[in-house]
């Protein structure tokens, strides 16, 4: 192998997001890894030049860069033209990039027209001498495959909080080689972006802490009534005080096409689990869940695991959380939003 390719689309101001810092984490080690290959960087954005000089700051020194108000946003035609150009003035055999919404839009196409190999959800690498290896998850977590390639170049989406973000802040000056975006008359044009006018985001995941809310928010309760206003108000006030995500198991969200009362802001894109998200946060504490083994498949890689269940016998208590607290969610969270 020759060199390593990291492809990057800059955030807003020129500079780059955390995704981004780990997938630079994850190209280091490649190269360094695989007998000091030489790491090149390629940037696309509205403005590129502050994410080159960090780049340059740490150790980067090849960097390309394509820079127009057309790739300022997301767009598959724009970006599969700047990235191919990238990639082909590059020569690398290997590419990485941050599996991002709008990475993961376009490097399809840029690996179909480089006439290479693509893996995504990458969560793992295993570099040496020899070459290299990727490691992803299949089947919700529950199998992992080592992969390698022979087919050049090769490309690697890296899952969103996989690796560690590159904490380096030296700057330096950096010599970004441009290339010029062919204009070929984009069908399509970006007006803006525009965030839901209603409804509480409850979906953050940047946020520190994860809230998973169980079907017994929606049961029965100690006086013989449901008290959905009650849970209603109690986990959207911690969402609001702690900044927290919200997650929820399959039975809750299921709940409303059975005709059954459900959280009015929750939807099935909160599912955590087997046949929903599984994501990736520093600390996470389930609430009135049954600990099943799908559910906990969505917690895999949450740093430290709390639950609250009024059954000291549930899945949770059989080492699937660090701390079970046998108490009262509605009690628990109540004097738990005091305190914040």
């Amino acid at each position: 192998m020759k060199s390593i390719l990291l492809l990057i689309h800059t955030a807003d101001d020129g500079g780059l997001g955390k995704a981004a810092l780990e997938s630079l984490t994850a190209a280091q080690q490649m190269a360094e890894g695989m007998g000091g290959l030489e790491l090149k960087a390629g940037l696309v954005g509205g403005a590129i030049q502050p994410a080159a000089e960090l780049l340059a700051g740490a150790g980067v020194k090849t960097i390309l860069g394509v820079e127009s108000d057309a790739c300022a946003v997301s767009r598959y035609s724009t970006d599969a033209r700047a990235f191919s150009e990238i990639v082909k003035a590059a020569g690398a055999d290997v590419v990485v990039a941050a599996g991002t919404s709008r990475m993961a839009r376009c490097m399809p196409g840029v690996a179909q027209r480089a006439q290479g190999a693509i893996d995504t959800h990458i969560s793992g690498i295993e570099p040496s001498p020899d070459g290299l290896k990727a490691r992803r998850w299949y089947y919700r977590q529950r199998m992992e495959a080592i992969l390698t390639r022979a087919q050049a170049p090769w490309f690697l989406l890296l899952s969103p909080g996989a690796f560690v973000p590159y904490s380096g802040t030296s700057t330096a000056q950096a010599e970004v080689q441009r290339l010029e975006l062919a204009e070929t008359g984009s069908r399509t044009s970006v007006i803006g972006v525009e965030e839901a006018a209603t409804g509480a985001q409850t979906i953050k995941p940047e946020a520190e802490v994860l809230l998973v809310a169980g079907a017994g928010w929606s049961k029965k309760q100690a006086d013989g009534q449901a008290h959905l206003d009650q849970a209603e108000t109690l986990i959207l006030g911690f969402l609001d005080k702690a900044k927290a995500s919200l997650g929820s198991t399959k039975s809750l969200v299921d709940q409303s096409g059975e005709g059954h009362a459900v959280l009015s802001f929750m939807s099935h894109m909160n599912q955590v689990g087997q046949t929903g998200s599984s994501p990736r946060h520093a600390k996470g504490l389930a609430t009135c869940c049954h600990g099943e083994e799908p559910h906990v498949v969505g917690w895999r890689f949450i740093n430290q695991r709390r639950a609250i269940n009024l059954d000291p016998s549930c899945g949770w208590a059989q080492g699937k959380a660090d701390v079970l607290y046998v108490a009262d969610a509605f009690a628990v969270m109540r004097r738990v939003n005091e305190l914040l």
